[in-house]
């Protein structure tokens, strides 16, 4: 998942001061307000103090002002350089601070970060609309768009005029003088809420333990879940001696996929599946209020829907075409899935059991079936997928199709223990810095995604900026006598972030706001999902695929069982990612203001695309951090749009050869190094010659 990140976004993940110290009162001693000594000017991690954000922070804003004020205070004629090109370079500070807070707040989340986060939210905010409902600045960046034709302007300078003038139409320029201060109190409301809710999602995650003290129960657990489980209970001496689990990803699937003992394992998928439904962190009437301002706000722009104002600009244009898309592969997945179930059912039967097949159990007869189909499970291949190889795999598979190297640099500052810093090289030319984050940690929030700390730009004298791009796991942690071992599906998700990085690491534009991932939401998970094609490619695998202990290449016997394999599962995969986009779309397309009330909203909506119960959503509601904490409400469609993109591109791929030196150049030259300088499917044009087809999605994922 890539993090988009916008002034407003920005507003509500403000993080790391510690509250009840005395706020720095030296300017000179803040490192922001400093040039940065460090390699390649990364941010001096081991320098800054929490005391240092806030004083930041509000400093940035106050600079960014004053280049406002002298734009729009500017007695000259408007011109695309005394105006829109100021707009864009102004804010420098604002936008460092700002860079720092929102990947630490992802990762380094603790009470005192919330507590500054609430606090310092409500005044980025409204700093943010100050700047789109100045209708000053904004005749003046009318008036220049409104001439744009007679500018001669290079096609990046059209491209930033164009989209400069949407943004602000888009965030409330245009609205009338008497609904401003409601839209700045929505926007406000909003930003506030989606922290919370992204909170206490982490809260509730992070408070869950399963703790057992009975080894018997236990039974189908390998030797090495087993080790990781007493590893995680001496870690405290209230659980010293027994077995701790948690719904932390590493900790929950190999538990659902092997224990035995359903009881668990529906307790286990209970505390997971009901996360944030009660208690302190319940999310239920946060929901409700986000999905009604959302609507507000929309209509307040001229929209019928949040979700026709999301999509108005992304590729899908309209929430027909995101319903169309989903319908035409929910169909086949569906069928699929129904099928998996009927089959799992009967497992169930031919063991004795007389219990109808439950979410909680689908991954465990998943993997037994996939065991008994294709000799086939996690702890075999786990040992060929040690994070490392896979690591150096990658970076093989980029010097071969791009001609980059990764070089370590352990000089770089970095925010946390074990997170690694690289210097990516084109040649003998540095062109960014790449930070790896592995584990999971209290403080960090589940999944991963791609951030940066710094995008790639040009300065106004003319010096290239280069990207300090950060990739951030949760993948199974080493124990004490073995290295982290990944399962294919961490595998899967390494390569796809490191897709992600690729797009900020080889952007090459001259303004930051158009460069690396700064694409529309549909646009941005092409780069990332078709860089999973090469970890599965069966002659990738023989080069970067080994043994952890014994350097053996995979055999080619496994590789054979995971090609067999691949389309396995893919009814349950697709259609609990298709429910969770089919939900999504019902939070935005409301028209109308609704008290939602859950679970009852959520059930109506799974039934009316007629999910069966033993599958649910793969985010329910209350833990549906992509869409009521992050940025991509009526967008969680986008993975699906995108692998309709990848599958079809990496045609060109499989037609002229896997590492083809031609087709990568075409594809980092039209895709990669583009950003956002034209519109998404022009690129795509440039690149493949011809309109996407979703043929190769649905032969790729079994559904034909």
């Amino acid at each position: 998942m890539k993090k988009i990140m916008t002034l407003l976004f920005l507003s509500t993940i403000i993080l790391l001061s510690s509250c009840g110290k005395k706020k720095e009162k030296s300017t000179e001693i803040n490192p922001f307000f400093q040039t940065w000594d460090t390699p390649y000017g990364v941010p001096p991690f081991d320098k800054i103090k929490a005391e240092h954000f806030i004083p930041a922070f509000e400093e940035g804003m106050k600079r960014q002002k004053t280049e406002i004020e002298a734009i729009v205070n500017n007695q000259e004629a408007p011109t695309f350089a005394n105006t829109v090109e100021a707009l864009e370079y102004s804010g420098e500070l604002l936008y460092n601070v700002s860079a720092v807070f929102f990947n630490l707040t992802e990762c380094m989340n603790s009470p005192e970060m919330e507590k500054i986060s609430e606090e310092v939210t409500p005044k980025v905010t409204k700093h943010g609309d100050d700047i789109s409902l100045n209708a000053k600045l904004f005749a003046k960046i009318k008036a220049v768009y409104d001439q744009k034709d007679n500018l001669n302007l290079d096609p990046e300078q059209m491209r930033l005029l164009e989209e400069t003038y949407k943004g602000f139409v888009r965030g409330g320029a245009n609205i009338p003088a008497e609904k401003q201060p409601r839209f700045r109190e929505i926007n406000e409301k909003l930003s506030v809420l989606t922290l919370k809710f992204g909170n206490n999602v982490l809260k509730a995650t992070n408070d869950y333990k399963l703790v057992v003290d009975n080894k018997a129960r236990l039974d189908g657990l390998t030797a090495d879940q087993l080790a990781a489980a007493a590893e995680a209970g001496n870690a405290d001496a209230a659980t010293k001696g027994k077995w701790v689990f948690t719904i932390h990803l590493p900790s929950m699937e190999p538990f659902l996929m092997n224990c035995k003992d359903r009881e668990l394992r529906k307790e286990l998928w209970t505390a997971y599946s009901t996360r944030c439904t009660s208690g302190e962190t319940d999310n239920s009437a946060i929901i409700n209020e986000i999905a009604n301002l959302r609507l507000e706000r929309a209509q307040i722009l001229g929209f019928e829907s949040h979700a026709a104002y999301t999509l108005d600009d992304c590729m899908a244009k309209t929430p027909k075409a995101v319903n169309d898309l989903l319908t035409s592969v929910w169909k086949p997945a569906l069928a699929k899935a129904k099928g998996e179930a009927a089959e799992y059912q009967k497992m169930i039967a031919a063991e004795g059991n007389n219990f109808k097949l439950e979410p909680c159990d689908w991954r465990f007869y998943s993997e037994k079936m996939r065991k008994e189909k294709y000799s086939l499970n996690d702890e075999i291949i786990r040992p060929y997928f040690a994070l490392t190889n896979v690591r150096d795999g990658i970076f093989m598979i980029c010097d071969s199709l791009y001609g980059v190297t990764f070089r370590p640099n352990k000089s770089i500052p970095v925010y946390e223990k074990g997170v690694e810093a690289y210097e990516v090289l084109d040649g003998n030319e540095m062109i960014a810095i790449l930070y790896l984050d592995y584990f999971p940690r209290e403080s960090k929030r589940s999944g991963a995604w791609m951030t940066n700390f710094r995008e790639q730009y040009v300065t106004k004298d003319g010096k290239n900026v280069i990207p300090v791009v950060s990739l951030v796991f949760n993948f199974t942690s080493p124990t004490a006598d073995k290295p982290s071992l990944l399962n294919f599906d961490e595998t899967e998700t390494f390569f796809h972030e490191f897709g992600h990085g690729l797009h900020s690491i080889f952007s090459k534009c001259h303004f930051r706001s158009l460069s690396g991932t700064n694409v529309s939401r549909d646009f941005v998970e092409l780069p990332s999902q078709i860089m999973e094609n090469w970890a599965s490619y069966p002659s990738v695998m023989k080069l970067y695929a080994k043994h952890y202990k014994t350097g053996e290449v995979i055999p080619d016997n496994l590789i054979a069982k995971i090609e067999a394999a691949s389309t396995y599962g893919q009814g349950f995969i697709n259609a609990e990612l298709l429910a969770a986009s089919f939900l999504d779309m019902d939070y935005h397309i409301i028209k109308d203001s609704i008290n939602i009330v859950l679970p009852d909203f959520e059930n109506q909506a799974m039934a009316k695309i007629g999910l069966i119960p033993e599958i649910i959503s793969r985010y329910k509601s209350t833990y549906f951090q992509h869409i009521f904490s992050n940025s991509y409400s009526a967008g969680y469609y986008s993975y699906t749009w995108a692998a309709v993109l990848d599958s079809d591109a990496f045609e060109a791929f499989k037609e002229k050869g896997i590492f083809n030196k031609e087709v990568a150049s075409a594809f980092r030259t039209n895709i990669l190094q583009k950003g956002n300088t034209q519109d998404p499917m022009e690129l795509y044009l440039a690149f493949r010659g011809k309109k996407p087809s979703i043929e190769p999605l649905l032969k790729n994922r079994g559904l034909k």
